[in-house]
């Protein structure tokens, strides 16, 4: 009997030449760092040099999270990944009464300059790349980042990282959004324009399939809606003016890894065949590097389990040897205690040398594209291919991915899909190791890293201080300027960047825009 893969599609028990008689190698396979870039973007992949390994972290204050992002880099880790509290994803202060109780809890507090100081008090910015997952007020975060920068004697065009900045997943899966789509898809074309003029080795978004897999999506529906995404975004960006080849080169992407070895290999390469299709194809993009899917890969949370965590060692190994296979060009390895706490640094170094091992001990950086000529990989491929196209077609007969998004189309799409996961989990018929199978009778105790809950009345304290301590009149007059540019056509991470710089906070920032923007409403509430 056949199995099927996470998308329900059929996984044959045996592949042949006939399961390929469709397939056309010249066209479709190509060489590694050529197009499509089945075989990866780079012609050379890991026998040059090893994937970025981009831990991830981030709780507490910024004094803490600075000190585990210095003890990340002296364990080896080559990019820093920062995770932030859901106040500053969500734009609000951490004195702001909707704040409480979340201050600190699923990532760094950052309330202004002051924060973002201390955050990287220490790390030198033109050494070091810096991935920041942050949407909403992804521009007010990275111009922090380049403040401080600014104050190390570090020029711009030297910082090298990624801002996520991926507001549409934001409606789709995941819920930290401000404004209404339109005017979050006119701040993401600012963040292009800006670093377009001023910062070309940063990459102004991160398009992320991976909040859809974690909200339940489907391999297939994970790469079919971010790259309906991407398509939506860079049709903003030209439709502002840009040029595709003036800011295509610094788009990149962000997916999941799951424990399906086989599929997400196929995954990776089917979703840079279609990138770099409709990159030529549709907007006419003549630099190769604008053809390129470049993605960091995050091993997959949702897939950690409470039960028995120090299996997820093994499940993480998996999914990073996924990504790794598939092409990846930085990667996270979740901490095996994730589904009870936030991590340890004892557990946290473990994710790190997960990645260590694969890079050091193994024979995957030996080889370019180890699947390649697969029976069972390159009709994988073909096969996910076929149903993201599909999929993505339909999200284009809606008007595209903010017309589908207002319709609830894709949210709908992977609540069923999640459903059906649900269901197969319950009855046994999808085996989850320690959960449904191979229990304990009783769990072994285990002792989570806990937050400090005095976190938010220090962090309220500071923010008073900042007040009583800035130019009030001078802020007044940047959050007056940052409106009125809000309300017209300029860029507006220019007043923004002003009245940051007179210590406005993230709250009062977001604030004001969403005096002149409005907030979103999602459509199931209205």
């Amino acid at each position: 009997m056949a199995r099927e893969s996470e998308s329900a599609r059929p996984i044959e028990p045996v592949y042949g030449p006939d399961a390929l008689a469709h397939w056309d190698p010249a066209g479709k396979l190509g060489e590694p760092g050529a197009y499509p870039f089945t075989r990866g973007v780079y012609p050379t992949m890991y026998t040059g040099r090893p994937w970025t390994m981009r831990q991830y972290a981030g709780f507490g204050t910024a004094a803490e999270s600075n000190a585990r992002y210095r003890r990340l880099i002296a364990h080896g880790t080559t990019g820093l990944s920062v995770a932030f509290d859901l106040p500053t994803q969500m734009g609000h202060d951490s004195d702001a009464p909707i704040a409480h109780g979340e201050v600190g809890r699923v990532g760094v507090a950052v309330d202004s300059i002051d924060d973002m100081r201390t955050l990287f008090d220490g790390i030198p910015l033109d050494r070091v790349s810096t991935s920041m997952t942050i949407n909403a007020p992804a521009a007010l975060l990275l111009l922090l980042y380049q403040l401080v920068a600014e104050e190390q004697g570090v020029p711009a065009n030297r910082l090298t990282g990624t801002v996520q900045n991926d507001v549409l997943k934001e409606y789709i899966a995941r819920g930290t959004y401000i404004f209404p789509p339109r005017p979050s898809l006119r701040l993401t074309a600012d963040v292009f324009r800006y670093c377009g003029a001023g910062m070309p080795k940063w990459n102004t978004i991160s398009i992320s399939g991976y909040h859809m897999a974690e909200a339940g999506a489907s391999p297939v529906q994970e790469i079919a809606f971010t790259l309906a995404d991407g398509i939506e975004y860079v049709r903003t960006a030209i439709a502002a003016g840009m040029d595709v080849d003036d800011f295509a080169p610094r788009l990149s992407f962000f997916f999941v890894a799951r424990s399906t070895l086989l599929e997400e290999v196929a995954k990776f390469r089917a979703a840079r065949r279609i990138w770099a299709r409709v990159m030529r194809e549709e907007f006419g993009a003549r630099n190769p590097r604008s053809l390129m899917l470049r993605f960091h890969t995050q091993t997959a949370g949702v897939q950690l389990t409470a039960q028995q965590p120090e299996v997820n060692l093994v499940r993480v190994a998996v999914q990073a040897l996924a990504a790794v296979l598939g092409g990846t060009q930085s990667l996270h390895t979740n901490s095996f205690d994730e589904a009870l706490a936030l991590p340890t640094d004892r557990s946290a170094r473990l994710a790190l040398r997960t990645q260590q091992v694969l890079a050091h001990e193994t024979d995957v950086t030996a080889t370019v594209d180890p699947f390649a000529g697969s029976y069972a990989v390159e009709s994988l491929t073909d096969d996910v291919e076929a149903a993201a196209l599909e999929l993505m077609r339909r999200v284009e007969d809606l008007g595209g991915a903010v017309a589908a998004i207002e319709r609830g189309f894709q949210k709908g799409e992977i609540e069923r899909n999640a459903y059906r996961i649900a269901r197969e989990t319950d009855s046994g018929e999808r085996v989850v190791v320690g959960v449904n199978r191979f229990r304990l009778d009783e769990e072994e105790p285990y002792e989570p890293l806990r937050v400090d809950p005095a976190i938010e009345a220090r962090q309220a304290e500071r923010l008073a201080a900042l007040r009583a301590d800035r130019d009030q009149p001078a802020v007044d007059a940047a959050l007056a300027a940052l409106k009125e540019t809000a309300a017209g056509r300029d860029n507006v991470l220019y007043p923004m960047k002003r009245a940051l710089r007179a210590r406005a906070t993230v709250g009062e920032v977001c604030g004001a825009l969403r005096e002149v923007w409005g907030a979103h409403v999602p459509t199931d509430t209205l």
